[in-house]
């Protein structure tokens, strides 16, 4: 439990219920505030720290020694608490998805040094726990066929082993996996990826990658736009069990 929430909130005279009210969220979702590893978003760390008179570091001090990037871990706890995910990549594996050696090969590009490197493979390995849960999120990727075919590494045996990890994954409860395939005239998805995701309280949020940092959305225009391109994509990707042949076919290939 989170003691020192819990602590600082009996102090104030506050309960969940209260906090909830007074930062606009589902009193459930304030009531998971005082479990460990639960941390609110960034918005309600700061109203909920304004109410009780605390620093964001005392009530949730992990949030101080979070591996990722600053700019994404917003979108790390919104992808935590999701529901669902629908999560479209035209280049790359899902971050969900990929194996410690493919997520240490795309991170070592950036020239980011040993130590940032282990330290941000291990934060990318620790959120594909959401996929594990006794009730984990609806994970729906779709990828480019170009994805699982395109080398990294010196040989074959590091995508074949990423290409073997998808298919296990696509075989988890809560994973779906859909490719289009190479043959396909260009569509919609070739304007780049995105991620959707639909929180317990039904809001939509969406993630979209860029160069520096992602764009991290909730303007309804904009989430409307990107379920129709959703809807689109999906349309030209190829069956479940069609997508799973596909990539079991791409991880025989590499040699």
């Amino acid at each position: 439990m989170n003691h020192g929430l819990i602590a600082a909130m009996a102090e104030a005279g506050e309960t969940a219920e209260s906090l909830a009210g007074q930062v606009r969220v589902d009193p459930k979702t304030a009531q998971r505030w005082v479990n460990p590893g639960r941390v609110p978003r960034p918005r309600h760390r700061s109203q909920v720290a304004a109410i009780l008179g605390r620093d964001v570091g005392d009530l949730w001090p992990d949030v101080l020694k979070r591996r990722e990037p600053a700019w994404f871990r917003a979108w790390a706890e919104i992808e935590h608490d999701a529901v669902a995910l629908r999560w479209f990549e035209l280049a790359w594996v899902p971050g969900l998805l990929q194996t410690e050696a493919y997520a240490r090969a795309t991170l070592a590009m950036a020239n980011l040094g040993p130590e940032a490197v282990d330290e941000l493979t291990s934060a990318r390995l620790q959120r594909q726990k959401i996929m594990h849960r006794v009730r984990p999120p609806l994970v729906v990727t779709v990828l480019d066929e170009a994805v699982l075919r395109r080398r990294v590494g010196r040989d074959g045996s590091l995508m074949r082993a990423q290409c073997e990890h998808i298919a296990a994954c696509a075989e988890l409860p809560g994973v779906q996996v859909h490719v289009v395939p190479s043959d396909t005239p260009m569509y919609l998805g070739m304007g780049g990826p995105f991620i959707l995701a639909e929180m317990p309280d039904g809001t939509r949020v969406a993630h979209l990658d860029g160069q520096v940092k992602a764009h991290i959305t909730d303007d309804a225009a904009e989430i409307a736009t990107l379920e129709h391109r959703w809807a689109r994509i999906v349309g030209e990707a190829l069956p479940w069990v069609q997508s799973l042949d596909l990539v079991r076919k791409a991880a025989a290939s590499w040699t």
